[in-house]
């Protein structure tokens, strides 16, 4: 039992006690205003209140309970008073604020009880004999009630930290559930979030296939035309044609002409395979079929997903095979991958060391940026000594 719980149970009673009379308070007089002009304006306001006292609750739940709860939006702003008590009415949050303002109570008042109650009702049992012969002025035999107070109080103490928890966990859950945003909006701000990232990312990259273009491809073309322009001058002289310079120029513009395609397909397999045109089911087997080490491949495609997710996995794929490769000393793999009723899931498991988290340098974590630009999760199960598991999980359709 950590100290911030205990206090937690403590502190929280009062401020628990408040905003529970609050909230049953506001229901009730709603209910009785409903039928009248004060009805709407009242739980507007009411409402309005219950936000603001997430706030505190929000405060003593990551202070004392170490649980963050991010702070839901704002509501919509809008024009004119029904517009904006509109916007409340309507607004989750609120309601939901009020949900657990009421649901704090009884948790606020169970939590005292077990942190302060319970240990001196303990203290009462354990010491039970002594204070019963204390207090009666006669002698008092020794009877069953002496004989189970003692280990009765001695368990209950046993347990308390336990019960403890328990109500802090309870709490912790309550509070992520229901201070802070709606799922709807924490989607939208995952999303907002890794989209804005995949688009910082994707405009690095053409700013690099810019510069690799005008550096690289373009300074090659130019050497290859300027070899070209050399060897027709050569066939032309006027004393006859060079063949032997013409032969030499001519195998140096096959040389670069070779580089310059080599460099062009580096440069373009980054934005998409052609291997993805007959779609996964034959993109993945011929990725496989590259890696250093053996994978086995197991395919349940009942359903082609859209391009975009398509090329999420294929890349998703690409990256834990280069990680199993790289990191994992692996001898053998297997590659898992099905595509039905809406959802793709894609899974590469490996016999490596393990070790394997997001952050450890493996790439894992710009893998679940990429994944959530498409409302793709990531999971990774890789204990020391191995095996590694990496789930992706995604839509099939956007």
């Amino acid at each position: 039992m950590r100290g911030g719980e205990w206090a937690f149970a403590v502190v929280g009673l009062p401020f628990a006690l408040l905003c529970g009379v609050y909230a049953i308070a506001v229901l009730y007089a709603g209910v009785l205003l409903s039928l009248t002009v004060l009805g709407l304006p009242f739980v507007v306001a009411a409402l309005r209140g219950a936000r603001g006292l997430g706030t505190p609750h929000r405060w003593l739940v990551g202070r004392l309970l170490g649980e963050r709860v991010e702070a839901p939006s704002r509501p919509p702003r809008a024009t004119g008073p029904i517009a904006r008590g509109r916007a409340v009415l309507t607004d989750p949050v609120g309601w939901r604020t009020l949900l657990y303002l009421v649901l704090r109570l009884p948790l606020g008042v169970l939590g005292f009880a077990v942190a302060v109650a319970l240990p001196a009702g303990c203290g009462w049992l354990i010491g039970f004999p002594l204070w019963a012969r204390l207090l009666e002025p006669e002698p008092r035999p020794f009877g069953w009630a002496d004989a189970v107070s003692v280990p009765l109080g001695l368990l209950l103490l046993a347990a308390l930290p336990g019960a403890i928890r328990a109500l802090s966990r309870a709490n912790r859950r309550l509070a992520g559930a229901l201070l802070g945003p709606a799922p709807a909006q924490q989607r939208v701000r995952r999303l907002e979030s890794a989209r804005a990232t995949l688009l910082a990312e994707n405009t690095d990259r053409l700013h690099r296939l810019e510069r690799d273009l005008h550096d690289g491809t373009q300074a090659r073309l130019v050497a290859l035309a300027i070899t070209l322009s050399l060897a027709d001058d050569a066939l032309a002289p006027a004393a006859g044609p060079d063949l032997a310079r013409t032969r030499s120029l001519v195998e140096r513009a096959r040389g670069q002409t070779d580089d310059t395609v080599a460099e062009l397909r580096r440069l373009t397999r980054g934005i998409r395979p052609v291997a993805l045109d007959g779609g996964l089911a034959q993109a993945l087997p011929g990725l496989t079929a590259t890696s250093p080490v053996p994978v086995a491949v197991r395919l349940d495609l009942r359903e082609r997903p859209d391009p975009a997710v398509e090329r999420a996995v294929y890349f998703c794929a690409a990256e834990l095979l280069t990680n199993v490769a790289r990191h994992s000393g692996a001898t053998g793999a297997e590659l898992l991958a099905s595509a039905s009723e809406g959802r793709v899931l894609l899974t590469v498991r490996d016999d490596g060391r393990g070790g394997a988290a997001p952050g450890a340098g493996t790439g894992l974590a710009g893998l679940a940026e990429r994944l959530a630009a498409v409302d793709g999760v990531l999971a990774v199960d890789s204990p020391p000594g191995g095996p590694t598991t990496v789930t992706a999980e995604l839509p099939a359709r956007l």
